[in-house]
This record gives structure tokens, sequence and C-alpha cells, in this order.
């Protein structure tokens, strides 16, 4: 889409540990803290969940040098059990304040599929538990929060912070329903348990796998949960409207925010709405950066 800028390459690459140059020192403190121990654990038993972010550092330095904006204790983790490279993702800007702006951290489905391929390397799930210190419970309920799941709906959700209560009440859906519920949730931006649960509640029954189990919620009436289905069905039909037509419409306003980011540079005109149009210039500023948001969270997805 033209006017939107990646915040990082498609791809990953494998970087020495000595070609990266870390943007703060690491003190004596924070290797004893129990935050560096965790993480030491984790890398030694399951190695790097999350690639460490870099900018490609081309200047006096040589071509072939790379700055570290987010994972210095990772990277310290690294040296310390030996290792020599390390996979990076590499960003396309030098300001590290942007990394968490532009990234997410560790979704469910992220933390179940590294859990999934530590157990497929031989890694036992009392291990896995103490080098992410968690419960082996906890282990164990990652490692089989996707079964019942179609793969569909864990796609939509694989970077998104959805609790592994969300799973088990969309396992209670059939599969078409569970993309449904997927897609009500990233349009409406709810992750919640108690958000899965009205969508359950607004269920048809025939979407249901046990339909004669069809969750009640308290203080809702038989009435409420018609209304609630005539809703979702509505709301999903927009949303299928407005999944066609997002394209085209965010190519239009970041075309339109390009125009008027150039006709505010003009100072004469600046000024002129700022004296005699304030409220205006005001609210012409806010809507831009509401499309500069909404063009970053669609390059993220």
């Amino acid at each position: 889409m033209s006017g939107v800028t990646k915040g990082f390459l498609d791809e990953t690459v494998l970087v020495s540990l000595d070609r990266i140059a870390p943007t703060r020192a690491i003190t004596k403190d924070m290797l004893r803290s129990r935050k560096y121990r965790t993480i030491l654990a984790s890398v030694r038993d399951v190695g790097v969940i999350e690639p460490l972010a870099v900018f490609p550092d081309k200047g006096k330095r040589g071509a072939s040098q790379y700055i570290l904006l987010d994972g210095h204790l990772r990277m310290a983790a690294l040296r310390e059990i030996g290792e020599e490279q390390v996979l990076c993702l590499v960003s396309t800007d030098d300001e590290s304040f942007t990394y968490n702006r532009r990234i997410n951290r560790l979704s469910a489905v992220q933390e179940h599929k590294m859990i999934v391929r530590a157990i497929e390397r031989g890694v036992s799930q009392e291990r896995i538990a103490v080098a992410l210190d968690v419960d082996v419970k906890r282990v164990r309920e990652r490692q089989n929060m996707l079964r019942g799941i179609v793969p569909e709906a864990v796609e939509l959700l694989k970077d998104k912070m959805v609790g592994i209560q969300v799973f088990g009440l969309l396992r209670k859906m059939k599969p078409m329903a569970q993309i449904e519920a997927a897609e009500m949730m990233i349009s409406a931006n709810r992750y919640t348990v108690t958000y899965a649960k009205v969508l359950l509640a607004g269920m048809a029954p025939e979407k249901l796998v046990q339909p004669e189990k069809k969750t009640v919620l308290k203080g809702v009436s038989p009435e409420d949960i018609a209304r609630m289905e005539r809703e979702m069905e509505r709301l999903q039909h927009e949303y299928r409207n407005v999944e066609e037509t997002l394209g085209d419409t965010m190519f239009t306003l970041v075309v339109a925010k390009g125009y008027l980011n150039k006709l505010l540079k003009n100072d004469m005109v600046a000024d002129y709405l700022d004296r005699h149009h304030g409220s205006l210039l005001g609210e012409l500023r806010t809507v831009m950066d509401a499309i500069g948001a909404d063009t970053r969270d669609l390059e993220r997805e």
C-alpha cells in the first residue's frame, strides 16, 4: 500500500553477536536480577523466543554492523552460554523508542508454538516450566491450547494478546463460528474472556458443538439472547463489507493525508488556519494522526 512504511523487514536474519553493538550497558546488578536469571534459563533450555531487534549501521564502522534496539538481556544471556549467532528482526529506522510501538510481545499462540517446538526437540515439560519460571500445569495448558481450534481462527489470532480461556470458549463453537468469533474480536479490538462469553452466548444453537450446553449469562433473558444473535449477524455482515473496501479506503485516506501534510507545511496556510480556524486545524491534525495509527496497525497485521 502506498504511503505505509514498514517497521521491520519481512525476513529475519542470522547475525553474529560480534557484529551487534548494544545501545546501553548491562550492569552487574542486572546480571544478578531474577529477570535475567529467568531469561538465561529460558535461552539455555528453550532458545531465543523473541528475536533481537537491530538496525543496520552502514556508517564509519563498515557495512556489516548492527545497532541493538531491543534485547540487551537476551544478548547477554546468549554470550554467557557461548552462542555466537542469533536471529534478528531488522528495523527500517534507528529510533529504539519506536520498537514497542511497532511490535507486540509474545502472544498466547506464539507461546504455544514455542512450547510445542521445544517438546518436539525433546525438552520435557518440567524443564520448560523451570526455564519460563511457571507451573508445569501452565505449560500443559499452553501445549494443548489449540486443540479443536481451526487453523483459520488461529491465523487470525496468532499475534493478538488473547487469554488461554478464550480458546476454551472458541472450542465450544463449530469451525465457521470460531472464525466468525475471531473476526468479531478483531473488529471490536477486544480479546477478553468476558467478550468471548458474550459472543458465545449470542451464537445461534446450530453454530455450537453442543447446543444443549449453551452458555447462559446471568441476568440475560431469552429475548436478550435473540437480540444478540441478530446483532451478531448484522455486525458480521458489516465486517465483511468493511473488509472488502478497507484497502481502497485506506489508500484514499493515505493520499489525502499526504496532500494535507504538504499543504500544512506551507507556513502561510498553516498560520492562516491557526489564526482564523484553530479548531478546524486541530481536528485536521487529529484525523491525520488517526490515519497514521491505522496504517501502522494494518502493516503489523
